[in-house]
């Protein structure tokens, strides 16, 4: 049991980096990003092809990695900035066009680079090593990282909405665009700022996902799938919702895993529809104010 519990969280760990960046963006811009799953495995191949050039070892990880995250924030400015600005208002249909578009463009695209073939960063047996804990249980030093980077990250989502300027531009855009702008906030400066911050939460959770197993061009559907049941879980906009919604994600799948090998991801699928039925808010939903 204690096994069972630890794993859901290594697993619930991932699902977070992998769901903050669409909480963040759904949170502040009420914007659905179809191609989330898509810029996580873009993120990847960017650290694959960086390391191609540079030479994979540990530090040249490390180093590409941190060189990677203000190219993925200029990146998710610019894209905000200059292209889903223009989609947003009371119709969601153009922001999902146009996301929809941009995932078969980098579907297309990393295949047309790097082939069909699975691609995985080198982490020098990091990915392998694990931990003893009392009862006999192993942690894997990988996972227990991505949890502490999720967690991390969490927090420091939070901090910013609820202790910063920054934040306070972020919730009130979320609450009254209108009135925001009244008082002299720059909306579209602000939902760049948005986008910038959750495509560094991207490039984390890429960069992770490359060193914990292989991503191809193909795997950026099921990534975003994942993400959006943890959001759906949680409730849209909250991150500690977020966090939980993808903690419990991550233990129906590990139960499901355990009764039988090809349950695992119906069993986290069942739990989405649950609460899609009986919760359609999600567990924790963003307050306003």
């Amino acid at each position: 049991m204690l096994d069972l519990f630890v794993q859901a969280a290594m697993l619930g760990g991932l699902y977070t980096l992998f769901a903050l960046g669409q909480s963040l963006m759904f949170g502040v811009m009420r914007l659905t990003n179809t191609a989330h799953g898509d810029f996580i495995v873009l993120a990847a191949f960017g650290a694959v092809a960086g390391l191609m050039l540079v030479g994979a070892s540990g530090a040249a990880t490390v180093g590409v990695a941190l060189a990677l995250l203000p190219v993925a924030f200029v990146f998710g400015w610019g894209l905000q900035r200059f292209v889903l600005n223009g989609t947003l208002g009371r119709d969601p249909l153009p922001s999902l066009v146009v996301t929809f578009g941009l995932a078969i463009v980098i579907q297309n695209l990393l295949l047309q680079l790097f082939s069909a073939d699975p691609r995985s960063i080198e982490t020098g047996g990091f990915n392998t090593r694990s931990l003893a804990l009392p009862g006999g249980v192993a942690v894997g030093a990988l996972p227990l990282l991505v949890l502490g980077v999720a967690l991390a990250a969490t927090a420091a989502l939070q901090w910013l909405f609820s202790a910063t300027a920054l934040g306070r531009s972020f919730r009130a855009v979320s609450d009254d665009r209108e009135v925001a702008e009244l008082m002299g906030v720059h909306a579209g400066k602000v939902y760049a700022l948005a986008t910038g911050i959750a495509f560094v939460l991207v490039a984390i959770a890429g960069v992770l996902q490359a060193m914990r197993t292989t991503v191809s061009p193909s795997d950026g559907p099921l990534l975003l799938l994942f993400a959006f049941e943890a959001v759906i879980i949680g409730g849209m906009g909250s991150f500690w919702g977020t966090l939980a919604g993808a903690m419990l994600l991550g233990l129906a799948q590990q139960v499901g895993f355990r009764l039988d090998p090809g349950w695992g991801i119906w069993a986290g699928h069942l739990v989405f529809l649950a609460v899609l039925v009986f919760r359609p808010q999600g567990l924790f939903p963003k307050t306003r104010g």
